[in-house]
C-alpha cells in the first residue's frame, strides 16, 4: 500500500495499492485487482478478498466497469456500475477505481460525510470526469480535499498534437502541461488534473508524485507492459 501522511477527516479511510501482496502469476504478479485483463478470475477474486481483509473493511468495495468516460454513479442510489467515478455518503458503499497509468483521484469533504473516487485517464479528464465528481457533492468545492495517486509521469506520457489541442481549447492554461517531444508532446497528467481541480474550486490537493511507468517493481503500467494487472484506489466512510 502507498503510505502518505496526508490530512484526512477522522471518519474517512483511503488506500492505494501497488502490485505486491497478492496471488496472481506473471505478467499479473501479484496483487492484480482487475477482472478484465486476462488474469485468472479465481486469483483476482482472491486478491480482492485479501485487500478487504487487510484493510479491515466491513463491506465489499463497489468495483466499476470503467470506460474512460465521465459518468459518475451514486452508489447508494443506483445499481449501475458502468462509470469512471463513484460517490457515496454511506459507510456501506465503498468507492474504488482501478488504474495502471491513469490517475486515481480520491475526494472527500472536510466534515467526513461524503466521498468519491475518480478514474482520470486523459480522455475522461479532458471531457470533465473531475467536474462530474465535484458536482455530486453537497459540500461546496472549497470544502473538498483531493488525493491524487500514482500515475504515469510527465517524462513518460507521450501524446499526439490532437490531445494537447483538446485540452488547450477548453483551458488555455493547460498549454503549460505539454512539452514538445519530437513530433508529439509529453503530457503532465497530474498537472492537468490539478489545474482542473483548482479551476473547479478545490484548493487542498495532496499528490503521491509517483510515476507508474518508471517504477516497474512497485506498480503496474499499461504503457510500459501492455499486458499487466490493475491497482486500486479506495475511499470510504468509517461510519
Amino acid at each position: 500500500m502507498l503510505t502518505q501522511h496526508w490530512p484526512l477527516p477522522q471518519n474517512v479511510g483511503i488506500a492505494m495499492t501497488g502490485r505486491h501482496g497478492g496471488v496472481s502469476l506473471s505478467p499479473y504478479a501479484s496483487l492484480n485487482l482487475g477482472l478484465h485483463v486476462g488474469d485468472r478470475e479465481s486469483d483476482v477474486l482472491a486478491n480482492r478478498a485479501l485487500l478487504k481483509q487487510n484493510l479491515g473493511l466491513n463491506f465489499e468495495p463497489q468495483w466499476l466497469q470503467q470506460v474512460h468516460g465521465t459518468r459518475l454513479v451514486d452508489l447508494g442510489a443506483s445499481s449501475m456500475r458502468t462509470a469512471d467515478a463513484s460517490y457515496s455518503n454511506r459507510a456501506e458503499n465503498i468507492c474504488v477505481v482501478m488504474t495502471a497509468d491513469c490517475l486515481p483521484i480520491l475526494l472527500c469533504d472536510t466534515s467526513g460525510t461524503e466521498v468519491a473516487a475518480v478514474h482520470a485517464g486523459w480522455r475522461g479528464l479532458c471531457d470533465g470526469v473531475i467536474e462530474a465528481a465535484i458536482a455530486a457533492f453537497k459540500a461546496p468545492a472549497a470544502n473538498l480535499l483531493a488525493y491524487l495517486g500514482p500515475a504515469i509521469g510527465p517524462q513518460a506520457f507521450e501524446v499526439g498534437t490532437e490531445v494537447r489541442e483538446l485540452f488547450v481549447v477548453k483551458h488555455a492554461q493547460a498549454e503549460a502541461f505539454f512539452v514538445p517531444h519530437a513530433d508529439k508532446y509529453l503530457a503532465d497528467l497530474l498537472g492537468l488534473a490539478s489545474l482542473r481541480l483548482q479551476l473547479a474550486g478545490v484548493e487542498r490537493l495532496y499528490a503521491a508524485n509517483v510515476c507508474t511507468f518508471q517504477q516497474a517493481e512497485e506498480y503496474f503500467s499499461y504503457r510500459r507492459d501492455r499486458v499487466c494487472g490493475r491497482m486500486a484506489s479506495l475511499i470510504w466512510l468509517k461510519s
